[in-house]
Order: C-alpha cells, then structure tokens, then sequence
C-alpha cells in the first residue's frame, strides 16, 4: 500500500541534462519548496554517455553537471549542505582530485560529505557520481 504524504513534491529534469527516466531516476527532487535532492551527476553527454576515462575530467564534468541541476531548481552551489559521492577503484590520487574541485566551488567551507568506494558505477565508464542536497532560502 502506497501512503500519500502532505508534503509537495516536484520532479524535473532539465533540459540541459540528459534526459533519466529511461534509466529510472529524475534529476531534481524539491520537497516542500525548501529541501531540493539533485540525483547523482556524472560525466554525461546529451545522451546520457560519459565524454572522458579521464578521471579528474569526469569530477570536473560532474560537478558541472550538478550546477545545473542545482540551477534549475533556482539554486547553486553555495546552497548544497550535503554531498555524496562516489569513486571506482578510490585512491589517495583520487581523493586530491575530488578534495581540489571541491576546494575550487566551495573554498573552505565545503558542504558535509559521504566518500564512497566502490567497484562499480551504473555504467561500465563511470569513475565518479555525485548527489547532493540543497535547502532554498
């Protein structure tokens, strides 16, 4: 049985990005018109490809990507509280990689995160995925 919550949701996708939901996700959640749940970025092409096997090449094009979901919904970075993401194969090389993007968006105060390694993404090219979750002001 499927409970029918009080709260508003609105799903979208931008169309800047590739479009998901042949893959079974949407890219931006708001909940209430205050929380905002962008799904996880990757390096992705129009058609939803990866673009690089450059793995910094890929962070860079994943936090692209979340600008803009972020800005779709109205937002951008400075908005983001949490993050979580994810590496193949992580690595201490890895971790500066990410460690400088995120100094490059959010200097020194960057949102709280959750690293993951893992062995394996959605797609066989993916290295990293981010998400995150934004509050509107």
């Amino acid at each position: 049985m499927r409970r029918r919550h009080d709260m508003s949701i609105d799903i979208s996708n931008p169309a800047e990005l590739h479009d998901p939901t042949g893959f079974g996700y949407s890219h931006v959640a708001r909940v209430r018109g205050d929380l905002v749940f962008i799904a996880g970025q990757y390096d992705s092409d129009a058609d939803g490809h990866t673009t690089s096997d450059d793995f910094a090449t890929q962070v860079q094009r994943a936090f692209a990507n979340l600008g803009v979901a972020l800005r779709s919904a109205g937002l951008d970075y400075a908005d983001v509280f949490q993050l979580r993401t994810f590496i193949v194969d992580h690595d201490l090389g890895k971790l500066e990689v990410l460690g400088k993007q995120i100094a490059a968006i959010w200097g020194d105060r960057p949102p709280v995160q959750t690293l993951s390694g893992v062995a394996a993404l959605a797609m066989p090219d993916m290295l990293f995925e981010v998400d995150a979750v934004a509050a509107a002001s």
